[in-house]
């Protein structure tokens, strides 16, 4: 694999950015940047992508494929009405009305018509040119792809719920709780305050 080129497919093994590597992922994606002597232009497509997989937590193939007609009015509230791709589920859950006026102004700016798909991009093209922003960061690309944008949505919903691991799992729409919790790369919270408490006696 040559440094610009090339796409492993890590879902599996694929780490979360952490905020500050997600901030800086989107800065590059907007403003571009030099890699190895070659200019990388910004690209406002897949920041856009991007940060819908970080704030809706859907997979990159489910990203490609909403259409501003995906988000349906319910009352006072946006839910996504789709099917996921992968596991043939349906998804409707709310969507922060911030996330809907997000896409409404990305497709307006680009006169995108209400069923055509947001976003004409091959999610090959969305993994090559995140290469490039990872290897520009000196992020491993075994460790990093698209999917670390869905894992920091899970990381960020466990943290923000109190840990709790159950919500993830149905944000997520897995089967099981040991699923979400290898996803997450943790065991039982009891485990997780247990080696705290462990180590904060000891250091």
């Amino acid at each position: 694999m040559t440094l610009l080129g090339g796409v492993i497919d890590i879902n599996k093994k694929c780490v979360a950015l952490n905020q500050d590597e997600y901030q800086r992922s989107i800065e590059l994606l907007r403003n571009g940047f030099m890699l190895e002597g070659v200019l990388i232009k910004p690209n406002e497509r897949i920041a856009t992508i991007e940060v819908l997989q970080a704030t809706l937590g859907l997979r990159l193939g489910d990203i490609l494929r909403l259409k501003l007609s995906s988000f349906i009015r319910d009352g006072d509230r946006w839910r996504l009405d789709i099917k996921e791709q992968k596991t043939g589920k349906i998804r409707n859950f709310t969507v922060p009305v911030e996330v809907y006026l997000f896409v409404q102004d990305y497709a307006l700016l680009r006169g995108i018509g209400k069923d055509t798909k947001l976003f004409d991009i091959s999610k090959r093209q969305v993994e090559r040119h995140l290469n490039k922003v990872f290897t520009k960061m000196g992020l491993s690309l075994r460790s990093y792809g698209s999917h670390s944008f869905r894992k920091l949505f899970a990381v960020q919903v466990y943290v923000d719920s109190e840990y709790n691991a159950e919500l993830v799992r149905v944000l997520l729409q897995h089967s099981s709780l040991n699923t979400t919790q290898r996803y997450l790369s943790i065991g039982s919270k009891q485990i997780e305050d247990a080696l705290a408490r462990t180590v904060s006696n000891l250091i």
